[in-house]
């Protein structure tokens, strides 16, 4: 039986949106020590695998990062890292300093691709009710989900014309919520749901992942209703029932109220690093620029934590990219 978990992770957005203690502004200082280890890395043709922590060193920004580290494990799960000095630089150069900065944080997976380590958040024009579709490809509205890492990371190179306003809620407080509202909808969140990684047709698109698990004294979640909702494209994947759907519709409920979701308009140099276990994202849909050159740019990089950090074996297995896996490619 779900019971109510609690703690620092379990907050609401309406106690906090006016609050400044998750946000991080770079002084002076730190911005000058990244655009210097940025100049040791910025060789032609440098590959991002072959730049590792040792070569990106930090000598006074590492301490503050060690403590983002603290809190998005142990903590409210969620930090804005704010002036990070990426105007003047080019499209590479930016690149390299953010994952040098995300090298202090965690180890950087790949996304979709082997090679994908670090991939642009930008409207490719893409229909966004193609199931085979990523959200992140389209400029439409996305729900509330998680990413498959421990530690997702979103660098505004540029923001949109007009919305694309990153809304993120507390997976604890909801979950918490749903034990005290709805108690069996909190059951039935924690059994076994299908998932869809939209890589194709095959079997190997497919897993099973509960929405919530507890293990080891932490509270785990793993959601994206789109893409458990297309799972049913699968061979031999039944359709949502009637109870699951309501169970979804009670948890989407909760995450889009305004007493749960906290907004964040992203300006130039700001990294939102959230903790995919414990916090959900969303985004709402925007306007581009029409000039390509101005146009919405995001970028995104998936971190696994270096120390021990157990999961559910459903979790390790599942998401878009499968946790063991990556770990072992990183």
């Amino acid at each position: 039986m779900a019971r109510v978990v609690g703690g620092a992770a379990a907050w609401r957005g309406r106690d906090i949106s006016d609050r400044d203690d998750w946000k991080i502004e770079l002084t002076g200082d730190q911005r000058e020590e990244l655009l210097y280890a940025l100049a040791a890395v910025d060789r032609p043709g440098i590959a991002l695998r072959e730049i590792g922590l040792a070569d990106f060193p930090l000598p006074n920004l590492s301490a503050v990062l060690a403590s983002v580290v603290t809190e998005l494990v142990d903590g409210r799960g969620f930090v804005l890292l704010r002036g990070v000095p990426i105007a003047g630089l080019t499209d590479r150069q930016i690149e390299l300093m953010y994952w040098g900065i995300g090298l202090h944080v965690g180890a950087p997976i790949h996304q979709q691709g082997p090679e994908d380590l670090l991939v642009h958040i930008r409207d490719a024009g893409l229909d966004p009710d193609d199931p085979l579709v990523r959200g992140f490809q389209t400029s439409a509205k996305l729900d509330y989900h998680a990413d498959s890492s421990d530690i997702v990371g979103l660098l505004c190179v540029r923001p949109a014309k007009s919305g694309g306003v990153s809304t993120i809620v507390s997976s604890v407080a909801v979950h918490d919520e749903l034990v005290r509202t709805r108690p069996q909808v909190a059951d039935l969140l924690h059994e076994q749901w299908w998932h869809d990684r939209r890589s194709g047709d095959g079997p190997e698109s497919f897993f099973q992942c509960s929405v919530y698990a507890e293990h080891e004294g932490r509270l785990f979640a793993h959601y994206g209703r789109s893409y458990m909702e297309s799972a049913s494209r699968g061979a031999g994947v039944p359709a949502l029932t009637r109870e699951q759907v309501a169970a979804l519709d009670a948890l989407d409920a909760v995450t889009n109220s305004p007493e749960f979701a906290l907004n964040m308009d992203f300006t130039v140099g700001d990294i939102q690093l959230l903790n995919n276990y414990t916090v959900m994202h969303a985004r709402t849909e925007y306007v581009d620029h029409p000039e390509p050159e101005r146009r919405r740019d995001l970028i995104r990089l998936w971190l696994i934590l270096r120390g021990e950090f157990s999961l559910p074996p459903d979790f390790a297995v599942g998401g878009i990219v499968p946790r063991a896996v990556a770990f072992e490619q990183r």
